[in-house]
């Protein structure tokens, strides 16, 4: 026994009585370079239980024992062990004995005082012993490969012994050996051992001479002849066994069975090549009718039957319609709609259980009631056979005849061929017929689904947005009270002290009541730009500054229990970016990790500048370069790595029915992505949550000091007329006030046709000024449009409370245009005004 990692096992036997010699034997032993596994016993008792109880390669036996010897020792191992290798290691063996030994079984003989012979010994023995066993299993399998091909024989074999009598003539044979099919050819049963008179006491004396002789001379012999008493043909081959005893070797068949199989053999061919016709004569065919046309006329021609017709099942499984038929000359069709019932209640038990319908006179066999179904339509005999998939019944296939008819195997066999691929070429052509009026109009239903699904995604979009300014709703409400309570009270005292002529104190109470209204002002912009539906429109931005201005609101967000701490990055890079976008995924962000402190804990949002190799770029999925790392880490509950995989599924969510769309964070994904950056999440739970955003980083001006670099200097007006358009009256007349004082004539219009009939009749206009929602049927952007058509290039400036953008037009400002939202500083309209007028269109 061996391993591929280790040296050979020897597991030996050691019968001796003598430690110091097992010793020193067991010395020599180790030479054999093999591990030698060594089980000593020294008395018959241990000798034969270590035979009956273990699996040995060797025995090794001293000679002369106590009460033991080691002849009687050879002769036990004989009788246990008759495979394993004996050999005596003895001080007192003589060359006599040992050889005397050996002609009774032992192996080898080694003398104590020569045992350097004792490796070689034991490796030969064993070795002897391998060999022994390597060509037993090769005459095993040898000898099972010749039974299964003896019995693989479709001919009937067998090997006779002839029996002779006093003169030496042949009597009897014995049947001596047989393989499978002897039986089925002879109809012989048990037949090893006995004769064949014994059997078949008629048995032709013909048959027995003709052994007999082969059996003589020794010269084989081909015939054929009857078995009288068992009707059997025989084709034989007889030949003789080598040996010394009368043997003869017989293979046979019988001539009728053959007959038989090479009719069912042509029968079957037939039947082969009528599937493969149909299977050709439909393969081109695109529609169901012509299938069953072409399918039922070759069918029927071929058994020449008086109809066949294929049917399919309705939906109650009794309702059925013969869509297609074939009829021969001198019958009709039978196209139409039945009731399986009608046609008893054996077509429905059959039928229903999948088992072909049988009937070869219905007159004779059926009740007059269901046989005069078949009548009405021509049919005497019948076989029906159904389709049935997934316990139903979904077709049904028949051959009739007008006249009573035997149904040959190979009939019955052929229909329910023919019924399941009929059935499947019917169902082949539909479903071509589907997938070519599926392709006319492919281009039309992706273009009709492309358009839902980027419909479903912005208001998926915009509903997540929703549902983050609605979160911040009561934290809104009280904030805004507190601007509006600053603005309202500063007025008050204003009032007051004017009554009382402390003019001193107002200019205080009027600064209160600027800063409330500068907050709400801001919070109102930073919300709608928040909520708005556009495109990415990116812009070089600074992500410190964007996030220092979300402060306050992300505070309001995470409530009292959560600490937020901000890590800035001093000389953090830009990049470019669609800046509402950004604020509406770190908000989303934040209301997360806020919903995983429920207890409360800390929320850190930090910026840094980030270079990517080109190792951490495959690992991160980006390209290698700069970037600009946005992260929030919060101390929440954190996630299992299941939930991680799937956060950034769409719809994916962790939240109970009814409260939200869940984490969002595949709206920040997408959009992260779609600037060109990437998104990574840790988290581990009862430690918390660390999201980070990676954003291209860009070089040059942020839109701020763009913005801040271009900005001219304010000057009065020089009689320019303004046409303003307002419908609320104290902001028409506060504005109508400011301007005129800065030197600029101004005629007002409530609403967009009042507007409109003032642009009309006026003889020049510098500037228009509007709202953008205005009552009357008319919006600012199309009293603008309507000015223009008169006056081209007149210059514009829209005041609205709306989102900048999509307040008028989704962006889309001509030249000379230009948006001013509200609440503004009266000084900002002063200075807008003066920038357009001297602005080159």
């Amino acid at each position: 026994m061996t391993d591929e990692n280790s040296k050979a096992i020897i597991r030996i036997l050691h019968l001796e009585d003598s430690a110091i010699d097992a010793e020193l034997i067991g010395e020599y032993l180790q030479r054999t370079g093999a591990d030698c596994q060594v089980e000593r016993v020294w008395d018959r008792d241990g000798f034969t239980q270590g035979l009956t109880k273990g699996s040995y390669d060797l025995i090794l036996a001293d000679h002369l024992l106590p009460a033991f010897d080691g002849q009687a020792a050879l002769a036990l191992a004989r009788e246990l062990a008759p495979e394993t290798p004996f050999i005596f290691v003895s001080g007192t063996l003589g060359e006599e004995v040992a050889v005397a030994a050996m002609k009774r079984g032992a192996t080898d003989y080694v003398v104590k005082q020569r045992l350097d012979r004792l490796p070689g010994v034991v490796e030969r023995a064993v070795a002897e012993r391998a060999e022994r066993q390597r060509n037993k299993a090769l005459l095993a399998a040898s000898e099972a490969r010749y039974r299964a091909l003896f019995d693989a024989i479709p001919q009937g074999f067998c090997v006779i012994e002839m029996v002779y009598d006093d003169d030496g003539q042949p009597v009897d044979y014995i049947i001596v050996e047989t393989n499978a099919a002897f039986e089925a050819q002879t109809g012989i049963e048990n037949g090893i051992g006995r004769s064949i008179r014994s059997i078949n006491p008629s048995q032709e004396e013909s048959w027995i001479q003709i052994y007999g002789e082969i059996a003589r001379t020794g010269i084989s012999r081909s015939f054929e002849g009857v078995v009288e008493g068992r009707g059997r043909n025989y084709s034989v081959h007889a030949f003789r066994e080598p040996g010394d005893r009368p043997k003869v070797a017989v293979l046979f068949e019988d001539i009728r069975v053959r007959a038989e199989q090479q009719r069912r053999l042509r029968e079957s061919e037939a039947l082969y090549r009528l599937l493969d016709d149909i299977d050709s004569s439909t393969r081109g065919l695109s529609a169901a009718d012509a299938v069953l046309l072409a399918t039922t006329k070759m069918v029927g021609e071929h058994f020449h039957l008086s109809n066949c017709a294929y049917a399919d099942m309705e939906e109650d499984q009794d309702a059925f319609t013969i869509r297609g038929d074939w009829a021969a000359p001198g019958s009709r069709s039978i196209v139409g709609h039945y009731s399986l019932a009608a046609f008893g209640e054996r077509a429905v038990n059959d039928l229903r259980a999948g088992r072909p319908l049988i009937i070869k006179d219905n007159l004779a066999e059926l009740p007059p009631g269901e046989a005069k179904t078949f009548q009405d339509i021509g049919i005497t005999a019948t076989v029906c056979a159904p389709v049935v998939k997934d316990g139903r019944l979904l077709a049904l296939m028949a051959i009739h005849d007008n006249r009573p008819r035997a149904w040959t195997e190979r009939e019955i066999i052929a229909i329910s061929e023919v019924a399941e691929r009929s059935w499947s070429h019917i169902q082949r052509v539909r479903a071509e017929a589907e997938l070519r009026d599926a392709n006319a109009n492919l281009e039309q239903r992706i273009e009709e689904r492309t358009k839902a699904l980027v419909a479903t995604e912005e208001a998926l979009r915009q509903s997540q947005k929703m549902e983050a300014i609605g979160q911040l709703t009561g934290g809104l409400a009280h904030d805004f009270n507190n601007m509006l309570a600053a603005v309202l009270g500063g007025l008050n005292l204003v009032d007051r002290r004017v009554k009382q002529k402390r003019y001193d104190e107002i200019d205080q109470y009027l600064a209160l009541a600027q800063q409330g209204v500068g907050r709400a002002a801001s919070l109102t912009q930073r919300l709608l730009a928040f909520a708005r539906r556009q495109t990415l429109a990116p812009v070089n931005t600074n992500v410190d500054d964007l996030v220092a201005g979300m402060q306050d609101m992300i505070d309001r967000a995470l409530g009292p229990t959560i600490e937020l701490t901000m890590c800035r990055t001093e000389g953090l890079g830009a990049t470019m970016v669609d800046a509402p976008q950004l604020e509406n995924a770190l908000l989303n962000l934040c209301i997360n990790a806020r919903d995983a402190m429920p207890e409360g804990g800390k929320l850190i949002i930090e910026t840094a500048n980030v270079s990517v190799d080109v190792i951490d770029a495959a690992r991160r999925d980006l390209k290698p370069g700069r970037y600009i790392l946005l992260s929030v880490t919060d101390t929440g509950i954190g996630m299992p790595p299941d939930v991680v995989e799937r956060v950034f599924e769409p719809f994916y969510t962790t939240k109970p029915l009814g409260q939200g769309t869940g984490l969002g964070l595949s709206m920040v994904y997408g959009f992260i992505r779609q600037s060109g950056g990437q998104i990574r999440i840790h988290s581990e739970v009862g430690k918390g949550t660390r999201i980070e955003l990676y954003l291209p980083r860009t070089e040059g001006a942020t839109k701020a000091a763009q913005i801040d670099a271009a900005r001219p200097e304010a000057g009065d007006g020089a009689g320019e007329i303004i046409l303003l358009i307002e419908d609320e009256q104290p902001i028409r007349e506060m504005v109508s006030d400011v301007l005129e004082e800065a030197g600029y004539r101004v005629i007002c219009a409530e609403d967009g046709r009042s507007g409109v009939e003032r642009l009309q009749h006026l003889p020049g206009i510098d500037l228009l000024i509007t709202d953008v929602g205005l009552p009357g049927g008319l919006n600012g952007r199309q009293v603008a449009d309507i000015g223009r058509s008169r006056w081209p290039g007149l210059k514009t400036l829209f005041i609205t409370g709306y989102a900048a953008n999509v307040s008028v037009g989704a962006g889309h400002l001509e030249a000379g245009m230009a948006v001013l939202t509200k609440p503004f500083n009266m000084d900002d309209i002063i200075h807008r005004v003066r920038e357009i007028l001297d602005e080159t269109v």
